[in-house]
């Protein structure tokens, strides 16, 4: 009888060299995440990571979109960090929806990060951290992270609502479409969010 020890070792091995390396990418991510502490929202369709409450009041400030249309609550405005946190989760489930509406690609997937900063300096410091390059976006989204990254500053429901059409689009087919189409329809549900 023949042991498998031998074959298991290997395997580890094998995986344990994978991991080491693949580190440079991942460390510089890790450094970003690390920079300060992420807090955490999760709702039906996204996972909301900021670092400061003040972040979401801002959030939820600049989109203006409301799933349900206007509402005689729009009239007041809440200090009550649940109250925000509900609105903003509300907002980003009803883009979430009415992105899928648009493309006409509904069906159950995973939830999408959104990466919240504070201004665009740290915004670019963390594309440059992933990508080693400088940053010329206001936001973006990167498939194998599963995340749109934004920023406080630029952000608006269009933004949100273009970046998370490119994590349906990329999600909803077997193989992702060339990233011109990918962008098109993108900015197709950009122009018509409000329709």
């Amino acid at each position: 009888m023949t042991s498998l020890r031998p074959v298991k070792k290997s395997l580890l091995l094998l995986l344990y060299l994978t991991f080491i390396m693949s580190v440079p990418d991942g460390m510089a991510f890790e450094k970003v995440l690390d920079s300060g502490a992420w807090k955490r929202i999760e709702s039906k369709h996204v996972i909301l990571q900021y670092k400061r409450f003040e972040d979401i009041k801002e959030l939820d400030g600049n989109i203006t979109y409301s799933p349900d249309g206007w509402s005689f609550k729009d009239l007041f405005s809440s200090d009550k960090p649940e109250d925000q946190i509900s609105s903003v989760t509300q907002k980003l489930d009803g883009i979430f929806k009415k992105v899928q509406n648009i493309l006409d690609m509904r069906g159950k997937t995973k939830k999408v990060t959104i990466n919240v900063y504070p201004n665009t300096e740290q915004l670019h410091e963390a594309y440059f951290a992933i990508t080693g390059t400088k940053c010329n976006y206001k936001a973006w989204y990167i498939f194998e992270l599963n995340t749109i990254y934004v920023t406080i500053d630029n952000v608006h429901e269009g933004i949100i609502a273009h970046e998370m059409a490119h994590f349906i689009i990329d999600h909803y087919f077997s193989v992702r479409p060339p990233r011109v189409t990918a962008e098109i329809l993108s900015r197709y549900v950009d122009q018509h969010l409000n329709f």
